[in-house]
């Protein structure tokens, strides 16, 4: 068990000593104990110490119970802690409100050691188990993200490999997607997301026959309009979906090929008709495109790419992206090293 009952901590909050202390001779044996005679002193020791378990008195000046709680419950760090309240009431409807603000029992003065023993025991095995079980979804779920991420790499592969293009790809590709989307100031999760789901833009490609594919001479007219559907075959594999994930996967497969100007495919979208995720991973796969290896090509110079880049502002990126692929070449370039083809 992650947290040991012999060795829990309990803050005891009791304007009177008497009661403090009898509370203490009952538990001490068991508990460790900390004690305050004031609600503010009970907020400070919170603050300072790791604490299992609250026995609170509702009936204290300046700040009763009431309060205390409250402000323990609206303390993100704190509001997790079990709550017993000790009250010589016996209304229902004080026992309602203290169950309102978030307490798990309330023990009546003056009560029994068997009963304050008992009643602290199963708040503190339910509070265990209640961490324990969180620790577990929370476990699970970083499973789940992780079997997620690889299945969607592996799918990235599968498109890739298809197209004589190494893994290394895909990742870059993603790395780039990255860096600038945080530049230009995306949140964190969205820079993840772009990442995961970039290296998906040419899962379409496993719907182009080999014949096409892999021609090694210039296409026909009617083979580049069989290979430009799988921008469309793309979004199919990945459309309907509630993930944002495959639904980001899917608008980047359907636009990767859109241009600024309009000129692009499949939709001839134009501006920011383009989704933003669509035009920043279109930058970065001409990037590594020019950057590396083909059967058909060499790779282009890192200050040709650039003047590339730089010269199709305005056409077939967009020039605010641009703008800041100028602030993070240096970057691209470092992405582009250090996941090299062998």
């Amino acid at each position: 068990m992650s947290m040991r009952e012999e060795t829990a901590t309990i803050l005891v909050v009791d304007d009177i000593a008497d009661n403090i202390d009898v509370i203490s001779n009952i538990l001490s044996d068991q508990y460790d104990i900390k004690a305050a005679n004031q609600g503010p002193l009970a907020l400070k020791i919170l603050e300072r110490f790791e604490v299992d378990l609250i026995l609170l008195d509702i009936m204290m000046p300046n700040m009763d119970g009431y309060e205390v709680c409250q402000r323990i419950k609206d303390n993100p760090k704190l509001s997790n802690i079990p709550i017993i309240f000790l009250t010589a009431m016996d209304s229902h409807e004080d026992e309602q409100r203290g169950f309102d603000l978030g307490a798990v029992d309330f023990i009546s003065k003056p009560f029994s050691a068997a009963i304050l023993k008992a009643r602290v025991a199963s708040q503190l095995k339910l509070a265990n188990y209640a961490k324990e079980l969180e620790q577990q979804v929370c476990e699970r779920t970083q499973e789940l993200a992780l079997s997620r991420l690889e299945i969607v790499e592996r799918l990235a592969l599968a498109a890739e490999f298809r197209d004589n293009e190494t893994g290394n790809h895909v990742i870059r590709v993603g790395e780039y997607c990255r860096c600038i989307a945080s530049h230009i100031g995306l949140a964190s999760d969205e820079c993840d997301l772009i990442a995961i789901s970039a290296p998906l833009h040419d899962i379409g490609k496993i719907a182009i026959p080999d014949n096409i594919l892999l021609k090694p001479g210039r296409l026909t007219e009617d083979e580049f309009r069989i290979m430009q559907s799988h921008a469309e075959a793309g979004a199919k594999i990945l459309d309907g979906s509630q993930s944002e994930l495959l639904k980001a996967a899917s608008a980047i497969a359907r636009s990767h090929h859109e241009k600024w100007d309009g000129s692009g495919y499949p939709d001839g979208l134009k501006g920011d008709e383009i989704p933003l995720y669509a035009r920043i991973a279109t930058l970065c796969d001409v990037y590594d495109a020019l950057s590396s290896v083909r059967p058909y090509k060499s790779a282009w110079k890192k200050e040709e790419v650039e003047a590339y880049i730089n010269e199709l502002s305005g056409s077939q990126f967009d020039p605010k992206l641009v703008e800041h692929f100028n602030q993070v070449k240096e970057d691209f370039y470092q992405i582009l090293q250090r996941y090299k083809d062998e």
